[in-house]
Parts: structure tokens; sequence; C-alpha cells
């Protein structure tokens, strides 16, 4: 029952916000997701130590100003993930306008397959759901949420303008298939990862355990890791989906060294990004979570 539910209000909501005209959609998540936020004291805290960790120049003005970019964006995204039923290659352009595109076709021009290096940065699930409207659809690593009817329904929104999910048990083999055949394959990048699936780099200054993921299978196969990212334009109040040039490969002959300097490399991509959109950013994350052996834990 409880699972019926949990899907039953997320459909709601879905329904209610793509219902709406999109400035209004936006301004009423945006709101609430303000109000949502005043009730997590939790992700109020690992917000703040995370901007006091990066930016500690800072001062609390600054970093409350940023906190409230970054809820704002959340609720705003809420709203444009709600209204990917009315969005088509016609209209796409009122939300969401490509730059820097022509690093995204050298690398597709390139034959081995793009990883699309992206974060949650912006709107990241239009950004991916855009660039397939405009024609570049791409296959996305999915992490399945708890309730499996909710993940069902907000993969077949994803899905709605051509992109397709792979599922965490079929990765390895569907990914390096779609590279082969010159794919696309968005992932996120900037998350907290578990040492066995990860190494410590450098992340605004700290030591945060990060996927080795892109850097193996860009190794393996040759293909081009572009960093992608949509942002919000305040001057042309749109989205900017912004492609970056491709990351180039250090390849030394020592495999594991490899790993750990391009994650690094692709590690300060996303630091960079952030850096100039760090209101757009989602800070509540425990980023640096999982510590160096024998190192005391950041987040009490």
């Amino acid at each position: 029952m409880k699972e019926w539910g949990e899907y039953a209000a997320v459909w709601a909501i879905l329904k209610m916000l793509g219902a709406l005209p999109r400035g209004m959609a936006r301004g009423l998540a945006a709101a609430v997701a303000s109000a949502l936020y005043g009730m997590l004291p939790r992700l109020r805290r690992t917000a703040e130590f995370n901007l006091g960790l990066a930016f500690p120049e800072w001062d609390d003005t600054r970093r409350r100003e940023v906190i409230r970019g970054m809820v704002r964006n959340l609720g705003w995204m809420a709203a444009e993930f709600a209204h990917f039923p009315r969005y088509t290659r016609e209209n796409i352009e009122e939300a969401l306008i490509l730059d820097g595109h022509d690093n995204f076709l050298n690398g597709q021009r390139r034959g081995k397959g793009v990883l699309y290096l992206t974060g949650h940065i912006g709107a990241w699930e239009l950004s991916s759901f855009a660039h397939a409207l405009y024609g570049f659809p791409l296959h996305y690593m999915a992490r399945p949420l708890d309730n499996a009817r909710v993940d069902a329904l907000v993969n077949h929104y994803r899905c709605l303008s051509g992109n397709k999910p792979i599922f965490k048990n079929e990765s390895a083999r569907a990914l390096l298939k779609i590279l082969k055949d010159a794919g696309t394959v968005g992932i996120l990048a900037d998350q907290n990862t578990m040492p066995e699936e990860g190494v410590f780099v450098d992340f605004f200054g700290k030591s945060a355990c990060t996927t080795t993921g892109i850097a193996r299978v860009a190794l393996h196969t040759d293909a081009a890791v572009v960093p992608g990212y949509a942002y919000w334009d305040s001057s042309i109040a749109k989205y900017r989906l912004r492609f970056e040039p491709a990351v180039e490969l250090i390849r030394t002959g020592d495999t594991e060294r490899d790993v750990f300097v391009n994650t690094q490399k692709f590690a300060k991509v996303i630091e960079a990004i952030i850096r100039k959109h760090p209101e757009q950013w989602v800070w509540a994350h425990a980023r640096w979570k999982t510590r160096p052996k024998g190192e005391a834990e950041l987040y009490k």
C-alpha cells in the first residue's frame, strides 16, 4: 500500500505541475521546494557544511544566497520534468538552447562513441531530454529508485524524447556495445562513491571518493569524454545546454595510474563548472562522506 501511495502522490504532482503554464509551475515548485527544505534539517546541515568546506572564504550571507538558489533550482527542475510530455522539437528552444554544440559533434565525429560527462548541475534531467529532442538521443546510467512503480514512472518521462536507460545489472556489456556502435552514454559523475568503485581525488581541495568507471571505459574504448551541463542563464531566461571540449586522456601505459590521473581530470572539470554556477549544484548531497582509511568522518 505504501508503494502505491507514493506512486499516486508522484503521479498527481507531475500531472498537476504539467497542467499549469510553465512559469506558474516553476514558481509553485520552487515555493514547495523551499518549504520542504525548511523541514529537513539534515539536508540543511549538509549543504551548509559542504559550502563551508568548498568555499571557506565566503561569509554566511553568500552561502545562504547560494543555498536559496540551489533550492529554487531544484523546484524549477521538478516543474521542467513535469512538462516533458509537452516539449517537442518545435518548442524546446523556448526552454533550452544549445551552446558549444560543435564540441559534442567533434567528439561524435571520432566514431568511437561519446561519454557525456555531467553532474547534478542546473537542469540535469532536462539536459539529456532536450538534447534528444534536438536529434541526439542517448543512453543514461539508471540507478533504480526504491519504489519500483515510481522508478518506472520516472523512466517513462525520461524516455519520452527517445533516450534509453542502462540498468545496473546490464551496464558493462550494454555500455561497451553502445560505444562500439558510436552511440552516446550520459553519466553523472559528481556523487560520493564507495571505495571499491572509486579512487580518492582532489575535489574543492578535499579528498573525495570518485567513480573510476568513466576513466576505465574511456581508456578501453577511446570514446570521447565530452562535458555537458544545462545551466539557467537569467539574461535570456532560458537554460543553456553547454558543451565543453572533449577531455584529452592521459595515457602512460600504467593502467591504474592512468585511471587515477584521468579520474582527477574529470573531477576538476566538474569542479570548474560548479565554481561558475555554485547556486545550481546540489550541495545537500554528502559528497565527501567516504573517507580514506583511518580518516575521521566529516558528517556527524
